[in-house]
């Protein structure tokens, strides 16, 4: 149970009881909370406010000492027993707590989930305002207020005028009551009271017209002063990015006339970003964060050709500046003859340690030969599907043209910078016509990749495809640029291909805020799931998506298991220029069960637009148990992965060599179909995702309006059917949340909202909760039975 600050955290309750008004999702109160292992449950004083839970070793605390805060905002909160629950925000922070009683620890839960509705709403509100008030038309407002405010101005004129003609008659009337003898008395008061009364009428028209004028003005005052505000920092920001544009330019031009005058390219603007890596016990690598490591492969960095040994090297290198490892350029890559001359010049730096090289396709010992062909990737990975398997449905392999529908892409991003985009509202225009289950499905397009690592005896070399395979998930980003729909709440998709492609997969959306996606893909040799979250930022230049949650493989046949989670995606020229997308940072992959102490650690390097290495490049290295490097990975996330075992190590700790035997081919890339860039870059797989199927659940994403409509090419009526279904869907969450106030304000308990084919449980070997398959969807499919599916569409 440790979170990401590297401690253990739960919590349990007390003996004091907690303090609640009724009605009011506000609470504090005596819990428990785990600390860690040596001093297990500890006691701390609790308190609930504003949609963020605080705790405190006492109560004096509250004023100066904040021990820890969890903000409610997309929290996952769950009920492990009588006493315990957990709250998670996504992975990065954990509370386990236990209440000293079920009564209690459900009133603690019931808070916490109208808390956390009440935040929901307090934060859409506010981007609602925001988003209203940011889109007003300038011109059309100002002419709006004007408008108002000169009717306004002219009754307050209207009534002045009428409060001076009346009070001079009130005056005249005053004059005669005190002159005129001939009239009575009665009839001379009588014509004072109608002018007092026609004033009086007037004074109080003038009153009311004046603080109509006022309210009116407050009012547009303070719309004004935030819309100001707002577009006072849009500019700021667009600034900030036609300064860094320009920046870029000028560093762009001069680095050019530099390699056209054959001059050294500076240092600020050449050097690369490397891995990290570090000397750890027993001669080995080990990650660390302040050293970082190097690779340089004696081999062509165009992979095409055989080098004249096999050698891997490490060099360590410093940890480069936040500011260096930030996207460099455009999009674009130098010739490969200029690549070439880099590496060699690369390879020419470094010590070299030469290896005989064994025939093509085998080890160097040959002893290891039927090892090698059981595993060996054969001609089946560059085909379109692989030749031993049989189709037997004939299925699509295309999808209509996308219509061409000019849209500004710069008036509706403007409005997004800084926010969450999966709470921006946005067309259809920016989509392409797949969920982001049928996306996460998408990922097993090259599964074949692990029906080879079935086949594998040694651990290690089993674990270097399933690398390549984690690799091969990135493919189609290089030109995939559209954004697929967002899941409902209780949207599925099925992928059922064991006749073809030997496996089948479930996906779920199991929860809206946070948005997470629960996916289960099995076969008859291994079996793949997979959570998924994400959180995503607009920068102004850039879209920066940083996935949460993990997936994992289990080999049954041999009681291996591996887990990952993935890399960060930067979408780049939001504004300006040509839409370009990358993927960079660090993915540790870790054995456990059968083969617990293994693990690999790949680099994906960012894109730079000086650097010596091969742009999208991929490189790392599996380690055993005892952190020897025994198998090194090479290669590109957008076209192949190459692997080969490391028959001897070198050098110092801080710059390790290793020879290697012959490197065999992974993973390699499909060609794209035939003007796929015409219908949004889809494979043929990716065509076949949508494609219309009977008997699948009624909740299954093929069946989404907004989608198929989008596919067919009416983007209209395709916009329409969105806004409708995400109101019916914001409908339904209002309605359980008023649901759940009332239970409260009753004394009862509401319950959570629980996914159709997935449940929440404890992870195996692990204190996280992970949402796992029921293995009851394929049964309900056979009969049919529907009966308990939401009607979301």
């Amino acid at each position: 149970m440790t979170d990401a600050a590297g401690g253990v955290v739960a919590v349990a309750g007390g003996g004091a009881g907690a303090e609640k008004k009724k009605g009011d999702p506000e609470m504090k109160g005596w819990l428990l909370k785990w600390t860690n292992y040596i001093k297990g449950y500890q006691r701390r004083w609790f308190v609930l406010s504003k949609g963020v839970l605080s705790y405190y070793r006492n109560r004096t605390e509250i004023n100066h000492t904040c021990r820890g805060t969890i903000s409610l905002h997309g929290a996952l909160i769950h009920t492990v027993d009588s006493c315990t629950f957990v709250i998670s925000n996504g992975g990065t922070q954990t509370f386990h707590i236990k209440a000293a009683t079920e009564v209690e620890r459900q009133s603690w839960v019931t808070a916490l989930e109208l808390a956390k509705a009440k935040a929901i709403r307090d934060i859409e509100s506010e981007e609602e305002e925001a988003e209203e008030t940011a889109q007003v038309v300038p011109s059309q407002e100002i002419n709006t207020v004007v408008r108002d405010l000169t009717e306004r101005l002219e009754n307050m004129r209207t009534c002045y005028d009428l409060i001076t003609k009346h009070g001079a008659a009130l005056q005249r009337a005053l004059n005669d009551l005190e002159s005129n003898e001939e009239e009575s008395l009665a009839s001379r008061t009588k014509i004072v009271n109608e002018r007092a009364t026609l004033f009086r009428i007037t004074s109080n028209a003038m009153i009311n017209a004046g603080n109509d004028y006022l309210q009116s003005a407050e009012s547009q005052g303070h719309k004004w002063s935030k819309m100001l505000h707002h577009e006072r920092e849009q500019r700021q920001r667009l600034e900030e990015i036609i300064e860094q544009m320009a920046k870029q330019q000028s560093q762009m031009e001069q680095a050019a006339v530099l390699v056209r005058q054959n001059k050294p390219v500076p240092p600020m603007v050449s050097s690369s970003t490397t891995m990290s890596l570090n000397a750890g016990g027993g001669g080995a690598s080990q990650l660390t964060s302040d050293d970082e490591v190097e690779f340089f492969d004696a081999q062509d960095h165009a992979y095409g050709t055989s080098p004249p040994d096999g050698t891997f090297i490490l060099k360590m290198n410093k940890r480069r500046s936040s500011s260096e490892d930030q996207v460099e350029g455009q999009t674009g890559s130098s010739s490969e003859s200029d690549e070439q001359k880099r590496t060699i010049k690369t390879i020419q730096q470094v010590c070299l340690v030469s290896a005989p090289r064994v025939a093509s396709g085998g080890h160097a010992d040959d002893d290891d030969d039927d090892v090698d062909r059981a595993c060996q990737p054969s001609e089946p990975l560059t085909e379109p599907l692989p030749s031993d398997r049989k189709q037997v449905k004939q299925r699509r392999t295309r999808i209509p043209d996308k219509p061409n529908y000019p849209l500004s892409l710069w008036s509706i991003m403007k409005n997004c910078i800084g926010k969450d985009l999966s709470k921006i509202p946005m067309p259809v225009n920016f989509n392409e016509p797949l969920s982001m289950l049928q996306r996460l499905v998408e990922d097993y397009e090259y599964a074949d990749i692990l029906d080879i690592a079935a086949n594998c005896d040694d651990p290690c070399e089993q674990l270097a495809y399933v690398a390549a395979f984690t690799v091969s998930s990135y493919a189609t980003t290089t030109n995939r640029t559209g954004k697929p729909f967002n899941p409902l709440l209780g949207e599925t998709f099925e992928c059922d291909r064991t006749d073809d492609l030997g496996w089948r997969c479930l996906a779920e959306q199991v929860s809206h805020h946070p948005p997470v996606a629960a996916l289960h893909c099995e076969s008859s040799k291994w079996v793949c799931w997979q959570e998924f979250s994400m959180t995503s930022k607009f920068r102004g230049k850039y879209v920066q998506i940083n996935p949460l949650g993990g997936a994992s493989v289990t080999f049954p046949l041999s009681g291996n298991r591996y887990t990952w989670r993935k890399v960060t995606t930067t979408v780049n020229n939001i504004i300006v220029g040509k839409l370009w997308v990358d993927q960079h940072g660090e993915m540790e992959i870790e054995g456990t069960n059968a083969a617990q102490g293994i693990k690999c650690i790949l680099n994906y390097i960012p894109y730079s637009y000086f650097s010596r290495e091969v742009q999208r490049s991929v490189k790392g290295v599996v380690m055993n148990g005892n952190n020897e490097v025994k198998w090194v990975v090479r290669g590109t996330w957008d076209s192949k992965i190459e692997i080969a075992p490391v028959l001897q190590t070198s050098g110092s700790p801080e710059s390790r060599t290793y020879t290697t035997g012959e490197y065999k081919v992974a993973w390699r890339r499909r060609p794209a179909p035939p003007e796929s860039e015409k219908y949004y870059n889809f494979t043929e797989l990716a065509c076949q995702l949508n494609e219309e199927e009977e008997g699948v659940a009624p909740t299954d994403s093929r069946r989404r309006p907004d989608q198929r409509m989008m596919e067919e090419g009416a983007w209209d009526a395709s916009n329409k059917e969105k806004l409708r279904l995400e109101e019916k869907q914001r409908t339904v969450r209002r309605q359980r949340e008023q649901e759940a106030e009332q239970a409260a304000a009753d004394g009862r308990p509401y319950p959570a909202y629980e996914p159709m084919w997935f449940k929440r449980e404890k992870e195996m070997g692990t204190e996280n909760f992970v949402h796992v398959y029921k293995n009851t969807y394929w049964e309900a499919k056979a009969d049919q039975d529907w009966s308990n599916c939401p009607d979301i569409y």
